[in-house]
């Protein structure tokens, strides 16, 4: 008997099962998973040390807890077959979008937790957000709260809230790369080479974030320490604001919420 099956064992999976085993959550052994793409199941092993089952109907019935992780349009497939049969059992699903009630209703049971993982939890430096039913326990969501935690950062929302996250830390990571991107391309305009600007970019960003995470400070407070009167960073701060910076990444996640909302509703 598994403590954890894993409904999917593509790259997320992958990574918060090795996060879990990493931290002693659980062993390699403590754990099982399921996909139907047999290259997808022999990655998972190759990086997590945890085996894949080909009956997963047999090990469903045998574990404490599931996770389920497959693309939200495969979700209706992937779980048609197991209705009624997470009687019992802790439910936790990081398919986007996909509310509570509709997750109860597809899976027959009201314990359930809803996560909001992003795409840095492959390096382990994910940023998530979960909501549970009513149902699930203090013990169920200390589990989950455990295993995002050891993947980087688990934070506990209303289930209202997870849109607002999906436009914030879920879609996030690809304004980061894009401001990234822009970061080097002022660099190589200015005569850097590309490899050198992109090094530099995408270092300046992980220090920053990093000055935020551990001093505690408003990154105000820290923005100010680095812009000196009429300096450089004054100049080119001026220009972002002239450009609508600020207000422009706040629409953006603004925007990717209502999106989010609307998949929900869909």
């Amino acid at each position: 008997m598994s403590k954890l099956f894993f409904i999917g064992a593509g790259k997320m999976a992958s990574a918060i099962a090795g996060g879990i085993v990493k931290a002693g959550i659980f062993s390699a052994n403590e754990i099982s998973a399921f996909d139907v793409n047999p290259q997808a199941a022999e990655a998972f092993t190759a990086l997590t040390g945890v085996r894949c089952v080909s009956d997963a109907e047999s090990e469903l019935a045998a574990a404490e807890n599931v996770l389920i992780a497959v693309k939200p349009q495969y979700l209706k497939a992937a779980l048609s077959a197991y209705k009624g049969k997470f009687s019992g059992k802790l439910v936790i699903s990081i398919v986007a979008g996909v509310t509570i009630d509709t997750l109860s209703e597809m899976t027959g049971t009201a314990r359930i937790v809803r996560v909001m993982p992003n795409t840095p939890v492959l390096a382990g430096k994910g940023a998530a957000a979960f909501a549970g039913a009513s149902e699930a326990s203090e013990r169920d969501l200390a589990l989950v709260s455990n295993i995002f935690n050891a993947a980087g950062i688990g934070l506990e929302v209303p289930e209202k809230l997870l849109d607002a996250v999906t436009g914030l830390s879920g879609s996030g990571p690809a304004y980061v790369f894009e401001f990234i991107q822009a970061l080097a391309d002022g660099g190589v305009a200015e005569g850097l080479p590309r490899d050198k600007a992109l090094l530099l970019a995408a270092q300046t960003v992980l220090g920053a974030a990093a000055m935020v995470l551990e001093s505690g400070r408003h990154p105000a407070v820290l923005k100010d320490e680095v812009t000196s009167p009429g300096g450089t960073t004054a100049r080119g701060l001026e220009k972002l604001a002239e450009k609508g910076f600020s207000g422009t990444v706040l629409q953006a996640v603004r925007a990717a919420s209502a999106r989010s909302a609307e998949l929900g509703k869909k």
